[in-house]
C-alpha cells in the first residue's frame, strides 16, 4: 500500500513567496461579509482564517481589466494579495501541495493517469 502521510510546510509570506504558477494551498485571512456597505459595517463582521488552492503569478488581469501584481489567484479568478498589501482578504502562509500519492508529481494527464491509478491501488480494477 502507498503511504499516504505527508509532511506540509507553511511558508510566511513576509519572508519569501512562491515560485509563478505552482499550486498552492494559500491560508487567507479577512472578514466576512467582506463587501459591507461601509466600513464600520465591515468591522461588525466574523473574522475568519481559512485554506484555499490557489497558485502565484506576478502578473494577473481581471476579468474586469484590472491588474494585480505578485498575487494569488483562486480557481474562481479570485486575486488575493500577499498579507500587509492592503486588501480585504490576504494570504498569510503557503504551502506547495504535495505529490500524488505513489508519484512525485503534482499532475498525471492523459493515458498516463489509468496506470498510475492501479499502480498507486495495487491493480485493483478501477470501474
Amino acid at each position: 500500500m502507498t503511504n499516504l502521510n505527508t509532511v506540509v510546510t507553511w511558508v510566511d509570506v513576509r519572508e519569501r513567496l512562491p515560485r509563478i504558477g505552482i499550486p498552492v494551498a494559500a491560508a487567507i485571512t479577512g472578514r466576512y461579509p467582506a463587501d459591507s456597505a461601509t466600513a464600520s459595517d465591515a468591522a461588525l463582521g466574523e473574522e475568519f482564517w481559512l485554506v484555499r488552492p490557489m497558485y502565484f503569478t506576478t502578473r494577473h488581469e481581471s476579468a474586469d481589466g484590472t491588474e494585480h501584481r505578485d498575487c494569488f489567484v483562486d480557481s474562481d479568478g479570485v486575486v488575493r494579495l500577499p498579507h500587509g498589501l492592503g486588501s480585504d482578504e490576504t494570504v498569510t502562509h503557503w504551502a506547495e501541495l504535495p505529490t500524488l500519492p505513489g508519484k512525485m508529481t503534482h499532475i498525471v494527464l492523459g493515458e498516463d493517469v489509468q496506470p498510475a491509478l492501479q499502480n498507486t491501488w495495487g491493480a485493483r480494477p478501477l470501474n
